[in-house]
């Protein structure tokens, strides 16, 4: 595992306090898994950020070891790795997800654009 990569990747996930691992990008999702991701997550309102893995081989072959988590997508809210597509699922369905996006949203508002 490349220094520059886990560091990258560290950065990244702390940066953002909703961060989207995922094949594609929210307008074109590349797997099923991950546009299934994409629309509970837009479905609870608020702005998140993703790295597009197929763009970037390296995060993609990295991520699994520094997450522990074998598969994509993989959600990060505030730092901590909350699942990929059937967590995220079961928890958007059962009402968990938009509270969770709401609050981390509300605690780290984003500058105006």
């Amino acid at each position: 595992m490349s220094e520059q990569i886990l560091s990258d990747i560290k950065e990244q996930i702390e940066g953002n306090p909703i961060l989207l691992y995922m094949k594609g990008s929210p307008q074109a999702p590349q797997c099923g898994f991950s546009a299934q991701t994409v629309q509970c997550l837009m479905n609870c309102g608020e702005r998140f950020a993703y790295v597009d893995i197929l763009a970037n081989p390296e995060i993609r072959a990295t991520l699994p070891g520094y997450a522990n988590w074998p598969t994509f997508p993989q959600l990060y809210v505030e730092g901590e790795l909350v699942g990929g597509c059937d967590i995220i699922t079961e928890m958007f369905e059962a009402g968990e997800l938009q509270t969770l996006i709401k609050e981390a949203a509300e605690r780290n508002p984003l500058p105006d654009a």
